[in-house]
């Protein structure tokens, strides 16, 4: 199938100005299933890809799935959609099972929609026709009637007519959910939606979308290997790493309590520092850290993110240091710093406007710090 042709002629509009923003109806009610995977193991061969992965969610609930490229995330989707038959384990629909030991349902069994990365419209067929190709087991008037229904929820009845190729991205991506929810399925697939949209569209139609999802209430699964678009969209995440699954909760669980280094570190930057447990303390560059849910002698990673790390004109107040690298970010200032005596580089965010020139310039020492409370340790 021929990849859809992204019309760029919209590029140039403000973020939300494309045809059919804010004329929007209430999407349709989809009767929302729970989703359940049950020690799902999948190879492809020899080699394993997903190794025992379990979690549920809850009618109308969106899942992201997050993780880097290579982690499982879309082949566990297509399992969830048929696609794929896993190895082993189980996939149950409202407690009955589609997928297992004992049934194998074909997706378009399920009750699901997909929306792909390329939006995977038909280029030869009417925006009408691509929403109406779902709905194929209605009579034909009730189908157009529903598939127009669907268009006008999503601000796209005008472009009935029109190509997938006379369409912005954001357009066509709108088509895909529209062609997506048209069924009412009870799950909804989503494979990195958003990643074919310019930074520009993709806030503002990655909002319309959710809110398009939250008003039909559909169970929604959505692949992203962006984990502030994790964060904004779903009601729990599921972190994969070579298959396996990492941690899962929402959003604030992962963000605020990373259960390893790898989940600390896939949400933002940090300073990462190494050391041997003492007395009950690990010594860091940038202060101690508690440590007496470790034995004396083990050796730990410490973490801080860079807005944590904190600059001070006072000698009372931390490790004596200097800039050696400075970068502009708009709102904040990023630095690197060199510390006294240790050979490792710290780097910092602050908010733009906060440091003297002559501390940007190198000119001027200052003293670094971090409270203990924002340090969190690491057994690897």
């Amino acid at each position: 199938m021929n990849k859809p042709v992204t019309d760029n002629s919209n590029q140039s509009k403000p973020v939300g100005a494309e045809r059919g923003w804010g004329r929007r109806n209430t999407a349709a009610v989809s009767i929302a299933s729970r989703l359940s995977l049950k020690n799902i193991c999948h190879s492809y061969g020899s080699m394993p890809v997903l190794e025992n992965i379990s979690f549920s969610i809850e009618p109308g609930q969106m899942m992201c799935l997050l993780g880097p490229s290579g982690s499982g995330k879309t082949t566990l989707l297509r399992i969830v959609a048929g696609i794929e038959q896993q190895s082993s384990g189980e996939v149950l629909f409202d407690d009955r099972e589609i997928a297992g030991p004992s049934v194998f349902l074909p997706p378009e069994a399920r009750g699901i929609g997909l929306v792909f990365q390329d939006y995977a419209l038909f280029p030869h067929l009417s925006i009408l026709d691509n929403v109406k190709f779902g709905l194929d087991k209605l009579p034909s008037k009730e189908a157009k009637h529903q598939a127009l229904q669907v268009l006008t929820r999503v601000g796209l009845e005008e472009l009935a007519n029109e190509y997938p190729h006379a369409l912005s991205g954001g357009e066509q991506q709108r088509v895909a959910l529209a062609r997506a929810l048209a069924p009412r399925p009870g799950v909804l697939l989503m494979d990195e939606p958003f990643s074919g949209l310019d930074s520009r569209l993709r806030e503002s139609v990655r909002d319309e979308t959710l809110t398009i999802l939250r008003e039909s209430r559909a169970t929604a699964i959505m692949v992203t290997h962006d984990p502030e678009e994790a964060l904004r969209m779903g009601d729990r995440i599921a972190l994969l790493r070579d298959g396996k699954l990492v941690q899962e909760g929402d959003g604030v669980t992962l963000f605020q309590k990373p259960n390893s280094l790898f989940s600390a570190s896939f949400f933002t930057e940090l300073n990462v520092f190494k050391g041997a447990v003492k007395a009950g303390k690990l010594h860091t560059p940038l202060g101690f850290a508690d440590a007496s849910e470790f034995n004396n002698g083990d050796l730990i990673y410490s973490s801080i993110r860079l807005s944590d790390v904190e600059i001070s004109d006072s000698p009372d107040e931390g490790h004596r240091a200097r800039v050696t690298a400075y970068r502009y970010l708009g709102e904040v200032d990023q630095v690197e710093l060199q510390l006294d005596g240790v050979d490792q580089r710290v780097r910092a965010r602050l908010r733009h406007g906060n440091l003297a020139a002559q501390v940007i310039s190198g000119h001027r020492d200052v003293f670094v710090s971090a409270k203990p409370e924002n340090m969190r340790l690491y057994q690897q």
